[in-house]
């Protein structure tokens, strides 16, 4: 396993924006279907990838959470099926009912929507206010395998918290740090 860390796209950034397959419920999704109405997270991830799986039961309560809170929530897999037969479409389906997942999570075949975001590991979350413009990148919490570091979500609980409550970008943003994106 590779590790890599986010690229820590330039805060202030517009969302690029996006319409994709959800192999979950076989319907398409653009980025505007899937706004918050308070913040809006993408999310790089994949089926197989040892720091998702390592996070995927907190993300999927996080991710509750706050959707309660009008924080949408976008899971994106942007793998290289054909190198990553476990990240297909079809074991996308039995990772979002496995991991009880309640956003859309939706293949990036072409890779280009992954390229567009700047995406660079899994996971690697991106955060983006009302006016589509980026607010946060980078970790989920500390936790990593085997670091013995809880899983809490804290990193991203901090960066939306500041922004929802106080209307203000959090300054102190840690990139996430997880496997490669399995490129083409």
């Amino acid at each position: 396993m590779a590790k890599t860390e986010s690229k820590m796209v330039e805060l202030g950034s517009i969302s690029p924006g996006f319409t994709l397959p959800s192999p979950i419920d076989n319907k398409t999704y653009s980025y505007e279907d899937c706004r918050g109405d308070k913040a809006t997270v993408v999310i790089f991830m994949c089926n197989h990838c040892p720091f998702v799986i390592h996070i995927a039961e907190g993300l999927s309560l996080f991710s509750k959470d706050w959707m309660a809170k009008g924080v949408n929530f976008i899971g994106i897999n942007s793998n290289n099926v054909e190198t990553h037969p476990d990240d297909s479409p079809e074991k996308m389906v039995e990772t979002a009912k496995n991991w009880n997942l309640t956003f859309p999570y939706l293949f990036d075949e072409s890779q280009e929507v992954a390229k567009s975001f700047g995406g660079a590991c899994t996971p690697d979350f991106f955060v983006y206010g009302k006016d589509d413009k980026l607010i946060y990148r980078g970790q989920f919490d500390p936790s990593r395998p085997g670091n013995g570091v809880d899983v809490t979500g804290e990193s991203l609980a901090q960066a939306l918290d500041t922004y929802v409550k106080e209307g203000k970008i959090l300054t102190d943003q840690k990139p996430s740090l997880g496997c490669n994106i399995k490129w083409k």
